[in-house]
Parts: structure tokens; sequence; C-alpha cells
């Protein structure tokens, strides 16, 4: 088993073990990009698969739409199977240290813009997304740091660990 861990529960997270892809099957079909290690880096929703048997191909946990900043998969879509330790990484469901009563739905529509920004390539739209709504979200210093640091860059391959 394969999983993506914070050692320090703050935004910097890697995956422990080594993803596997135990090959296509029923409801986990999609195409699978690798590495020049044959680590599998990414995988395209085929129609009819279902989140839970593409962690499974790949003995990965968690599920991989969380990851992926979405509720839903999507056929077409390219789901990331591996973080960047060097890069923050901003969970889908609400700041790890949100407060009881935290307004979970706006914080996700706003990193689900977000995402969609990131994915057009509009890197002012994010920032205005981070900087106006998400950053007051958050609690935790280190990540509020870290998340701007990324932000701040421009960076894409950054920008969408973060947000999409």
């Amino acid at each position: 088993m394969s999983e993506v861990i914070s050692r320090t529960g703050g935004p910097y997270w890697a995956r422990e073990g080594t993803l596997r892809d135990l090959g296509p099957r029923d409801f986990a079909a999609g195409e699978v990009t690798v590495d020049e290690d044959g680590t599998p880096l990414t995988y395209t929703v085929e129609p009819g698969d279902v989140e839970a048997v593409i962690a499974e191909r790949f003995c990965a946990y968690p599920t991989l739409g969380s990851m992926n900043h979405v509720r839903v998969i999507q056929p077409g879509q390219v789901l990331w199977l591996t973080p960047d330790p060097d890069s923050p990484w901003i969970p889908y469901y609400g700041p790890n240290d949100a407060s009881e009563g935290f307004l979970q739905i706006p914080y996700q529509q706003a990193i689900e813009s977000a995402g969609r920004a990131v994915d057009a390539g509009d890197v002012d739209a994010v920032r205005e997304m981070w900087n106006g709504t998400l950053k007051g979200m958050f609690l935790d210093q280190e990540t509020i740091d870290a998340v701007q640091k990324a932000v701040d860059s421009g960076d894409p391959d950054q920008l969408r660990q973060l947000f999409s």
C-alpha cells in the first residue's frame, strides 16, 4: 500500500511507498503516464471508471479525488498520483486547522474556482481567489506563507498541486 502523508502535519505532503500499476480492469481502464523509472505519474479517467477502483489499481491511499481537489471524477480528467514534497498542498475538504463550524462549501467552491483558473492558465485569477477568499480561511501561518509563496511565484505545477 502506498499513501500520501505529511510528516509534520503542515502543508508539505509526500507519497510513502511505491505506486504500482496493477493493470487496467473494469472501472479503472484509463491511460497511465509513467516517469523514466516506470513509476505511475498521472491517470486519465475513462467513462465508467470508479475512483476507489482506480486507487486500488495503484495500491494508493487516500482516494485520488480529494488529492486532486474534486468531489467527483469525470471522464477525460487527468489525476496526478503523487504530490511534489517540495511544493505545498492544501486539502480539498477544508484547512487542517479549521475551527468548528467552518463553512466547508464556500471553501470548496473557492478551491474549485482556483482550480479552473489554474487549468485555464489564468494566474491572476488564482492570485485573486487566494488573496481575496481562501487566504482568510486558513489559520496556520506556515501554511499561509507556503501557499502565498507558491501563488506569488505563478509556477503552474505548484498552482496545480494546490488547487487543481
